[in-house]
């Protein structure tokens, strides 16, 4: 028995031909042989017609010899190998009959057949017959039966045969491992392997491959690690990428770093895996440093490196970036997945226009591709245009599945259409199959409260059939300031800090509504325990790339080269805005101070920075684009309506929450976020 590996394939060559059951069959066939070539002997390619007589005169006589007339077992066998179905079965019938059998490996090209046509019914008859009248399938016949099984999605029958076999190899284990990890029965696939090793049988590095996904948690994941490495398996380059995968997947990158410095030799799978492993996990940088230093070591990126890079550039907001992996994306035939992460990266880095060129010319679009464009219109500003296209999308005949009539709902709530967005929300599970969950209903809410509906909104809350996480309270809050319902806000405040203690957001936004409805003890008490519990607001950092480099600015750090030239121009702008009627919004800020205190901090607001930096060093007319890592204060939100005016520049601010384009005074958010 010997297997060979290609790519993430298990192939398993039966050389003893069935105790050279094969060999007989092939003896009385000499005539025709030459019109099989090679391929009815896998493996053997280089096997001579007289060493075959050889063997035939040496081999042992086989109890189940064939009496079939030779035109028979030629048929059934050219009909299993060119894939004709209906004569095969047809010559199958007829050797169940007689109780006439033909070698594994023509079997296991019937097999092939069966489950290229999805014939499950064939499949099973092709079980039957190697079964009957006391015939004993060797293992590799029996491998092939259960891996037909796994590919119907017959778990059971999988088991069944699986348990009936007297001996099982590695390739027996490995297929039911990897079966149960497909089918998310990760407990199962763990239960196997223990079972395979008191069984005496040493896994491969398939089977570790496969029963890495089934580790629920990093305990597992670094215990099966340790059996790899006592198996001397670590350095094998599946099992390696498997490893980088599954730490990421839990969030432990240094690691898999450490899994991928450890590698004496790497190749391109290898690097695929541990760039996507940093730019899914929200670490743009080190997955850009990895491809630089994937091309220094002269590796040729394809599709998977690149859709990685442009996780990345989307991550980090870098437009300019994002345009020059797409002058190497051009270069390849591109797969759907790469044309979507292009899209995606486009939609997120602000740039609609590229966008929209990207989704006119795919030739293929998916679930995925318009969903991705429906929620890059919306979350951008053009709701209108986002319910347009999935009417187009509909109509298409593509089913939208739940992110996209998330998408829908953030467009409806946006735009305002409050009878669109309850008539979506209404009939999404009977119209889609789609059951509306939390996010749906945090959409909702967030329709009801722009439209002054809070009560409502209370009411959808408490009727949600989950119950509602902090982002849904928030939501409600972030309405009842807008309206300044202070006695409900003053509750939905309460409720967020019941589920995230740590929120310094909200802890300012209640201190500040008791203070603006004079309800002093109840501010200092909120100050109180914001200061108990040692809550503290996360520094607002604000980024922008000019020249290919990433500037970063954060409330009143000091480290940029140009911050004095900053400074003085942001007073200057400041100066010139007031004059036209700008006032600081301070109800953002904390109320332990008066006066013109308060108006400091919001001065030196690190988007402020940004915009003025951005507005200095780019060339008239060049978009201004800023990501932020909070939502955008109101304060800075009007300063930087009246600059894109008076500057007469278009500026781009990504928050957490949604894109801002600042035009000619007006906002793409209508002024409620």
């Amino acid at each position: 028995m010997c297997f060979c590996r290609c790519s993430s394939m298990i192939y398993e060559f039966d050389f003893n031909f069935d105790s050279l059951y094969i060999v007989v069959q092939i003896h009385p066939q000499m005539k025709s042989i030459s019109n099989y070539k090679a391929k009815f002997i896998p493996g053997i390619t280089a096997v001579t017609v007289q060493s075959l007589l050889h063997i035939h005169h040496q081999a042992p006589a086989n109890p189940f010899r064939s009496t079939l007339p030779i035109t028979q077992l030629d048929d059934f066998t050219a009909a299993c190998y060119r894939r004709d179905l209906p004569a095969a079965m047809k010559a199958l019938s007829f050797m169940q009959k007689h109780q006439i059998w033909a070698d594994s490996v023509t079997y296991s090209e019937l097999i092939k057949c069966c489950l290229a046509r999805g014939a499950v019914q064939e499949g099973k008859l092709v079980h039957k017959h190697v079964f009957s009248a006391g015939y004993q399938p060797k293992t590799f016949l029996i491998n092939t039966l259960i891996n037909m099984y796994v590919k119907f999605n017959l778990l059971d029958e999988a088991r069944a045969l699986f348990d009936q076999m007297p001996e099982r190899n590695v390739v027996s284990w490995t297929t039911m491992i990897a079966a149960f990890c497909n089918a998310g029965m990760k407990h199962e696939a763990l239960k196997f392997l223990i079972f395979m090793l008191r069984n005496g049988v040493r896994p491969n590095m398939f089977t570790y491959s496969s029963v890495l996904q089934a580790c629920s948690g990093l305990p597992s994941l670094k215990q099966i690690h340790c059996s790899i490495t006592k198996a001397g398996l670590d350095s094998d380059v599946f099992v390696r990428s498997a490893l980088i995968d599954n730490y990421s997947k839990w969030g432990e990158l240094p690691n898999a770093l450490t899994v991928f410095n450890e590698m004496e030799t790497r190749d391109l799978i290898v690097w695929n895996s541990v760039i996507g492993a940093f730019a899914q996990n929200s670490d743009g940088d080190e997955a850009l440093n990895l491809f630089k230093h994937m091309k220094r070591c002269r590796f040729l990126a394809d599709q998977a490196t690149l859709t990685s890079v442009l996780r990345a550039c989307t991550g980090l907001a870098l437009l300019e970036l994002g345009r020059q992996v797409h002058v190497h994306v051009l270069k390849y035939n591109r797969d759907l997945i790469l044309s979507n992460a292009l899209l995606d990266m486009y939609c997120k880095c602000g740039s609609m226009e590229d966008a929209r060129f990207e989704f006119t010319r795919m030739m293929h679009k998916d679930v995925i591709s318009w969903s991705t464009m429906i929620i890059g219109l919306a979350q951008n500003g053009f709701s209108h245009e986002a319910i347009e296209m999935f009417q187009v999308m509909t109509s298409s005949g593509t089913k939208p599945n739940y992110i996209t009539i998330l998408g829908v709902l953030f467009a409806c709530s946006h735009a305002g259409l409050v009878d669109k967005g309850w008539s979506y929300f209404q009939s999404m599970e009977k119209d889609f199959g789609v059951k509306p969950g939390r996010e749906h209903y945090g959409c909702m809410v967030d329709l009801l409260g722009r439209a002054g509906k809070l009560n409502e909104a209370v009411e959808l809350i408490h009727n949600m059939e989950a119950e509602p996480d902090a982002v849904t309270w928030r939501t409600l809050l972030g309405a009842c300031r807008i309206h300044r319902n202070m006695d409900l806000a003053a509750y939905a405040a309460k409720r967020v800090l019941d589920l995230d203690p740590d929120d310094a957001g909200t802890y300012t936004l209640l201190s500040n509504i008791y203070v603006n409805t004079s309800r002093w003890e109840d501010a200092e008490q909120v100050r109180k325990v914001m200061k108990d519990n040692n809550v503290r607001k996360e520094p607002g950092c604000s980024w922008i790339e000019v020249d290919k480099q990433i500037h970063a600015f954060v409330l009143r750090d000091s480290s940029h080269p140009n911050i004095d030239e900053i400074t003085r121009k942001l007073i200057q702008y400041v100066q010139r805005l007031r004059e036209v009627g700008y006032v600081p919004d301070t109800s953002f800020v904390l109320h332990d101070v008066e006066g013109e205190q308060m108006e400091d901090p919001l001065l030196y607001h690190s988007e402020k920075l940004a915009i003025v930096y951005g507005l200095m060093a780019l060339t008239k007319g060049k978009t201004v684009r800023i990501r932020k890592n909070l939502r955008i204060c109101g304060d800075c939100h009007l300063f930087a309506k009246l600059l894109a005016q008076m500057e007469d520049r278009n500026i781009v601010i990504r928050d957490p929450i949604r894109y801002h384009h600042f035009q000619g005074g007006v906002c793409s958010c209508g002024d409620y976020w």
